[in-house]
């Protein structure tokens, strides 16, 4: 059991999603993240002990490689689609209890803005790291954060920003957001977005990367 859950780990974290995968080229002609995560269900290891044993501790390797420049937006990329791979056995277990989630997180691009990398790149990890996850795209007006909230009692909800013309728009969503939920945890990032700005707007936390706000979204949960 042990040695499977350390190779859906490698897996992961190199960014091997299956076996006709190219990428990495050290692990050409082996399984990928998809088929060890469903052998792992296969051989009855507790879908629980593969989330934490395997793909949360990858998440967090390749966050923190990320930030420290040590791999690049494209190996990360990689990481995120094995990790979604795998995910993918393991979302209905989620949704049927089986797992239990540490919590819902919404996110989305804001109004006027098309661009998703650093979104989808957030999204994964942050899923990645246990928590039930809602995309809700790009071009995201307020409209729609408050009807994922009024969906999800008690959910975080997560922004992301690449242009100067759309991070403005954040103030007018958080304001939004907090007439209706006030407690509610809103978290901002993108490339012209700082703590300085999230202040400003009334953001609860701002992060330059997706480990960040894999941390400080751990930091709620205890």
């Amino acid at each position: 059991m042990k040695e499977l859950l350390l190779k859906l780990k490698e897996a992961v974290e190199l960014g091997k999603v299956d076996f006709n995968s190219p990428f990495p080229p050290q692990l050409k002609g082996q399984n990928g993240a998809s088929e060890y995560a469903k052998t792992a269900l296969d051989e009855n290891i507790p879908p629980q002990d593969i989330l934490n044993e395997a793909l949360i501790p990858a998440m967090d390797v390749v966050g923190k490689k990320f930030s420290a420049n040590k791999i690049f937006v494209p190996q990360m990329l990689m990481s995120a689609k094995a990790m979604g791979a795998a995910m993918m056995y393991l979302k209905p277990l989620f949704q049927s209890g089986e797992i239990k989630s540490k919590g819902t997180f919404i996110m989305g691009t804001v109004k006027g803005d098309l661009h998703d990398i650093g979104k989808n790149l957030v999204s994964m990890m942050i899923e990645g790291s246990g928590w039930t996850m809602i995309d809700l795209g790009v071009d995201v007006p307020s409209e729609k954060y408050i009807e994922a909230l009024r969906e999800n009692d008690g959910a975080v909800v997560g922004m992301s920003a690449l242009l100067t013309t759309t991070m403005v728009n954040m103030q007018g969503i958080v304001n939004d957001i907090r007439r209706e939920f006030n407690d509610t945890k809103i978290l901002i990032g993108g490339a012209p977005v700082n703590s300085e700005f999230a202040d400003k707007i009334g953001a609860d936390f701002y992060s330059p990367d997706p480990q960040g706000a894999v941390e400080y979204l751990n930091e709620l949960v205890g």
